[in-house]
């Protein structure tokens, strides 16, 4: 068996995956945020890891399995999540500063964006590592510290401080990365002020870095890859166009784009995908899952995730009511750290059903949006994430886009990623072509609604999302 950690932005989850990809065993465990001053987000780090130890721990009980019948780890966490720490301690020098974080926000609006834009693909925003880092370092001395994405800091816990790598995905969501020769970039570490001795050294998503050890199981970590591109991996989407979405806190729409750095359209990323000198288009929407735990936790609409459904099914439409969940500013395709959430259309008949309903109709506007943003004609969109339960959002996703919705058979699609990425790498899998095999037959939504319909309540989003941006 595989043991597949995806380290994600509210808990970890490990999964015991078998030779045929399915799942024997499953461990979670919750990962607190913090939140100093408004606008930034933080991790413990030593938390990350505890919680990585206690998941394995859970998910070894639940699949009656022993730490011996672990022949490989794969790897995959939240991206850009920013972390230093003593190369002699190991003690973080400060806490992770969390991909949501916005504290950087003034320095990556006096960036050159067109240099940023043609060395990384990426556009200079607080989302991204380099600025965080940058942050960190200010009055530090580099000498014996070392930077990391989350997968860094676990590669070097399960290694026990012998291993300081990363992986061609991570780094390329760094705004360190050169995506052309998928290196550090010299000038950028300039431009941030950045010593090459703090970066880890950059690896392939497939291949053995080092023996770990956790919770009693040693075996070698032959799979590591962000969450986005694990998941992409996951879903089998190896050809150039096959694409996926993932709905978690935020969403991210993930397009295979080939052997050759794609010129990303306007508001669109472009990013490593897991393989070799493989690459991808990425629209990143930061507030989504988000969105419906802020209807639970903040005003208290919602006594549990799953009712939402239910609830937005109580109306028949969504009343005028619309909600541009810009908590953290908006991502793909605007790309306006300043923005904020508003939510448009409210009167003396307005209930708690229609902004229920309007949340996760969000969900599905987004995505069109970042769909449309990338000028491509999907056959379909292969899915996973949390939300891929809800069958009111799945069809409304459908609907909106005009192409059909597949979600995956097994939601947890970003581990079966890491450890599809582990197996090749450990001889579990002999192809790709296995793996594909292996990944089952996705659940299909087909568009029902009527086409002028669907176009007229985009229309009517996408005034919203104007107001929100003025």
């Amino acid at each position: 068996m595989i043991l597949a950690v995806d380290q994600g932005t509210s808990g970890t989850t490990c999964l015991l995956v078998d030779a045929e990809l399915q799942s024997r065993g499953r461990g979670y465990v919750p990962v607190r945020q913090h939140y100093p001053r408004p606008g930034w987000v933080e991790h413990d780090p030593e938390e990350l890891w505890q919680s990585v130890v206690q998941a394995t721990e859970q998910a070894l009980a639940d699949a009656g399995a022993r730490p011996a019948d672990i022949r490989a780890i794969g790897i995959t966490n939240q991206r850009e999540t920013t972390l230093v720490w003593n190369r002699r301690s190991g003690e973080p020098v400060h806490p992770a500063i969390v991909w949501q974080d916005r504290r950087t926000a003034e320095r990556c609006a006096a960036l050159p964006a067109e240099l940023i834009r043609a060395r990384t693909g990426l556009v200079p925003d607080p989302y991204f590592s380099a600025t965080k880092l940058e942050w960190l370092m200010r009055d530090r001395s580099s000498a014996g510290l070392a930077f990391g994405t989350v997968d860094s800091w676990l590669v070097w816990k399960l290694t026990g401080g012998s291993v300081h790598a990363t992986d061609v995905t991570n780094a390329s969501r760094t705004m360190l990365l050169r995506l052309d020769t998928l290196d550090w970039d010299d000038e950028l570490l300039e431009l941030f002020g950045v010593e090459r001795s703090l970066l880890p050294e950059i690896r392939s998503s497939s291949e053995v870095v080092g023996e770990g050890e956790v919770a009693g199981v040693r075996a070698p970590i032959g799979g590591n890859a962000g969450d986005q591109q694990a998941s992409l991996f996951g879903h089998g989407c190896f050809q150039a166009g096959q694409a996926k979405a993932t709905y978690g806190t935020g969403s991210f729409v993930l397009v295979h784009a080939g052997m050759s750095p794609p010129l990303p359209p306007h508001g669109i990323l472009a990013t490593a995908a897991a393989g070799a000198q493989e690459y991808a288009l990425e629209g990143s929407v930061f507030i989504t899952g988000a969105a419906i735990q802020w209807l639970r936790d903040g005003v208290g609409l919602l006594s549990d995730a799953a009712e939402s459904e239910t609830v937005a099914r109580a109306v028949v439409d969504n009343g005028g009511v619309y909600f541009v969940p810009a908590f953290a500013g908006l991502g793909s395709p605007h790309w306006r750290a300043e923005a904020r959430g508003l939510i448009t259309g409210l009167t003396g008949g307005s209930r708690r059903e229609h902004l229920v309903r309007a949340t996760l109709e969000s969900i599905a506007y987004q995505t069109r949006d970042v769909v449309d943003a990338m000028g491509i004609e999907l056959a379909s969109l292969r899915v996973d994430g949390g939300a891929t339960g809800n069958d009111f959002l799945m069809q409304f996703q459908a609907d909106m886009l005009r192409v059909p919705v597949e979600v995956a058979s097994e939601r947890e699609t970003t581990a079966l990623g890491a450890a599809a990425l582990a197996g090749l790498a450990t001889a579990v899998f002999d192809s790709r072509d296995d793996v594909a095999r292996a990944l089952g037959t996705p659940k299909r939504y087909e568009p029902q609604m009527d086409e002028g319909e669907a176009e007229r309540l985009v229309s009517e989003w996408r005034s919203a999302v104007r107001r929100a941006l003025a």
